[in-house]
């Protein structure tokens, strides 16, 4: 493909992370009487001020800020990574049991004090993120105790994996249930794919044993547990000893999963575990090619054994087809990957990026309608796959461009 026009794909897609992205956060989203961040915003730009407030969102913002000063080294992202850490500090962090709580009130207080995995794992890879571009020693050693936690309470000794969710105590609970679409089951693909991620960020920064172990024996279950080998997909719902609950597709987390993988081995330095997934990623790749991706360049959002089940088109799992496509055309060489990660960006730009108000919105209808009724901000809508996904794309695309220049 022509190096030109690989260039300006990175060019825009940069602009679009410094001059959108970015910025949109920093000047939309800080509650400057309260030192937070605003819990939900409107695509019109409406707060809600008594929306609840979890430590997912803050620690997206802590991760995103922080991983684009140490790109950047603009003044203004890492004042933002400041912010969210303190948020996290002063708001999220349970001083009596360890870890973050869930989910406050509009006035701070606890609303939901459960001890989320998945929640953790943000917490971590933020965590890791700001001590990368600080140096600061608290927040890794931060990060190391909530290591400590996950993996003395929420590890399955006996099949293996991670458990959903614990009490403020780290007791068991009924409900483990993320959110109100996820089913009540005690192991799920999206909590072990992003203790996996936390886990390579851990490793870049605090490479012992017992992490090298933990994150080695979660690339397994993710291998052998949750990916099916036959159909590339990953199964999504897990009783206790594995039996799945679920057979509906996630094209979003399959894409994202394939480069999650690899930079897991990257983490670990594992040069026969790099070689032993490229095919596989590839594998996933192709299935999210042939069966997630509509004639628009763009994913839909689910599928089934029958086929889509839900057409809607939404941001996250744009921008992490945009990074998994790259990945595969720098795994393969094959232009194919290329053009299905630049025609998924031209979707963004075209539907998702909202050149009025700014940042992306939450999606739209397989038809180009805007999902109207969901939120510019809220407790899940975050700058961190939008915000990732342009830093990973522009820096991807730049080396694919010294690498062609170099033959």
């Amino acid at each position: 493909m022509d190096r030109k026009a690989i260039q300006a794909y990175a060019e825009r897609i940069e602009a679009e992370l410094k001059q959108n992205i970015l910025p949109f956060w920093i000047r939309h989203t800080v509650d400057k009487k309260r030192g937070t961040f605003v819990g939900a915003l409107t695509n019109d730009l409406v707060v809600d001020p008594s929306a609840a407030r979890g430590a997912l969102l803050t620690a997206r913002i802590l991760w995103t800020y922080s991983a684009a000063y140490r790109r950047y080294r603009d003044a203004a992202y890492l004042e933002m990574a400041h912010l969210a850490y303190a948020d996290l500090a002063n708001h999220f962090w349970d001083r009596d049991f360890g870890g973050f709580l869930w989910s406050i009130d509009a006035a701070g207080k606890p609303l939901k004090d459960r001890k989320q995995v998945y929640g953790q794992a943000f917490g971590i890879y933020a965590l890791t993120e700001y001590h990368l571009a600080t140096g600061l020693a608290e927040p890794l050693n931060q990060a190391m105790t909530i290591f400590s936690l996950l993996e003395k309470y929420a590890r399955d000794p006996q099949a293996g994996g991670y458990l959903e969710a614990f009490s403020r105590e780290w007791k068991p609970i009924e409900d483990m249930r993320l959110s109100a679409v996820d089913l009540n089951e005690p192991k799920s693909q999206n909590t072990h794919l992003h203790v996996m991620e936390a886990y390579s960020n851990l490793l870049r920064v605090r490479s012992d044993a017992t992490v090298r172990q933990s994150q080695s024996e979660l690339i397994d279950v993710m291998l052998n547990r949750i990916l099916c080998k036959e159909s590339s997909h990953l199964k999504l719902f897990f009783a206790r000893d594995w039996t799945p609950k679920s057979d509906s597709i996630s094209y979003g987390h399959d894409i994202e999963a394939g480069w999650l993988l690899l930079e897991a081995a990257r983490a670990l330095r594992d040069s026969a575990l790099i070689a032993q997934l490229t095919p596989l990623v590839l594998k996933i790749a192709d299935g999210t090619l042939a069966e997630g991706v509509d004639a628009d360049g763009a994913l839909f959002n689910e599928g089934g054994p029958e086929g889509i089940t839900n057409s809607n088109k939404e941001w996250w799992p744009q921008a992490e087809a945009v990074v998994g496509f790259i990945e595969a055309y720098q795994l393969s060489g094959e232009e194919r990957y290329l053009k299905a990660a630049f025609r998924c960006w031209d979707f963004i730009e075209k539907r998702l990026i909202d050149k009025k108000h700014g940042e992306w919105f939450r999606g739209v209808t397989r038809e180009g309608t805007l999902l109207s009724d969901e939120l510019k901000v809220s407790f899940w809508k975050c700058p961190y796959h939008n915000g990732r996904a342009c830093m990973e794309a522009a820096s991807r695309l730049r080396a694919i461009i010294t690498t062609a220049g170099q033959h």
